[in-house]
């Protein structure tokens, strides 16, 4: 064997052994397929496989971000809005995700879209707007069912923004000042119920005590007094010192 024959042939041998080995990242994962058959999957690190025969198909098992764009929705009380949401997902089993559907990706997005429109036109817009929370999970429930047997998870779905037509909005800031009015109302009658209830015992107290009803007459008539522009014309039944010491008050008040 001449000297260039064995030259090529170690260089032969050499790319043989470099193609008989394969690395993935520790965030990926090789699904290894011998023959067409499905061996298992690989990784992470350096594995061997058979030059000829075995072929892999990488797949990234990190979080991925879906941007579901806008979706035309018909709610309940038939009005029409604008929603669109973000979507945190990630494989879990390699395998599945590459043999159970064509491609995952495009797969889980349009599943995302349609739920979206499902999940949310069954609702009423307020609900929309008031329980995204319960809508957020309640969306994040329908697409795993979906997408678990693809070996596909769903982390997070949240509703990111919702475009109400220009002539809801007016509806819905008059309904809004409604609100404030009939609770400011409410907390207006409230306070009036309270006073009375109060009124009610202060005159069941002044009926078991004359005097005091007296002296609260007395204490009127001093408020009164410091409008300098009224004249207050009173009757009363007795006298007594006390009387006529506040009388004297009175009179003051009214000189000053």
């Amino acid at each position: 064997m001449g000297v260039f024959e064995a030259i090529f042939v170690i260089i032969v041998v050499c790319a043989v052994v470099l193609l008989s080995f394969k690395i993935t990242r520790q965030y990926e994962r090789a699904v290894l397929f011998r023959l067409g058959k499905l061996i298992g999957e690989r990784g992470p690190g350096m594995f061997p496989l058979l030059f000829v025969t075995d072929r892999i198909v990488r797949v990234d098992l990190r979080v991925r971000q879906l941007d579901v764009p806008k979706q035309t929705i018909i709610t309940k009380d038939n009005i029409s809005v604008d929603v669109d949401a973000i979507i945190y997902y990630h494989v879990t089993d390699a395998c599945q995700a590459v043999v159970e559907v064509e491609d995952y990706e495009a797969a889980t997005a349009l599943i995302a879209q349609t739920t979206l429109r499902d999940v949310l036109g069954q609702n009423e817009l307020d609900t929309i707007l008031s329980e995204r929370d319960s809508l957020n999970q309640e969306i994040q429930e329908e697409i795993k069912k979906v997408t678990e047997p693809w070996g596909v998870s769903v982390d997070i779905v949240t509703i990111r923004d919702v475009s109400v037509p220009e002539n809801m909005l007016r509806a819905i800031a008059r309904q809004a000042e409604a609100e404030r009015e009939k609770r400011a109302r409410i907390i207006l009658a409230e306070g009036e119920f309270q006073a009375s209830e109060r009124m009610c015992e202060a005159a069941e107290f002044y009926e078991k005590t004359p005097a005091a009803m007296k002296l609260r007459e007395f204490q009127t008539l001093t408020e009164i007094a410091k409008e300098r522009n009224l004249i207050v014309v009173t009757t009363g039944t007795e006298k007594s010192d006390c009387t006529a010491a506040t009388a004297a008050g009175l009179v003051k008040a009214f000189e000053r």
